[in-house]
């Protein structure tokens, strides 16, 4: 599972990738952390603002119809010695693999960062398990983890 998942973040481009797969009580319980460099321009090449604000208005939430629906809400986090970051978080349905119809629901946080220093880059931390019983301690995790984020 771990080196479909490394092969997985890389394929997807990550620079960094964090797995955990733990078995509790033959429960099994796992998530990755990963780290990301995307380009802020839309599919016309026109440069979109890296600004924290900006990106979270373009982001959408998701309202759910009804309980164990798909849900986002979006923010933005201050991050120790980064600054102002935009964030989705929430669960989420995603595609098992790029081209591939199907999808798996996911507890996710992602994170924006704008790269400092340059006007078309943003750093997206993502964190993402399976284990949807868990909802608010993974958020709790992954933020606790975003929150270690610095620019070296």
């Amino acid at each position: 599972m771990l080196r479909r998942m490394a092969k997985d973040a890389h394929d997807s481009g990550a620079i960094y990738l964090g797995c955990m797969a733990e078995n509790f009580d033959g429960v099994p319980l796992s998530a990755t952390v990963t780290v990301s460099v995307l380009g802020a321009r839309n599919k016309q090449g026109v440069t979109l603002s890296t600004d924290p604000r900006a990106i979270a208005e373009s982001l959408g939430t998701i309202t759910p119809r009804r309980e164990g629906d798909a849900w986002r809400k979006v923010t933005t986090v201050d991050i120790p010695e980064v600054g102002t970051a935009a964030r989705t978080y929430g669960v989420e349905d995603v595609p098992v693999a790029q081209g591939d119809s199907r999808t798996l629901r996911m507890v996710l946080t992602q994170t924006y960062i704008p790269v400092p220093g340059t006007a078309d880059q943003v750093v997206l931390v993502s964190g993402a398990s399976p284990v949807l019983d868990l909802v608010e301690a993974f958020h709790d995790i992954f933020d606790a983890v975003t929150s270690t984020f610095r620019f070296v």
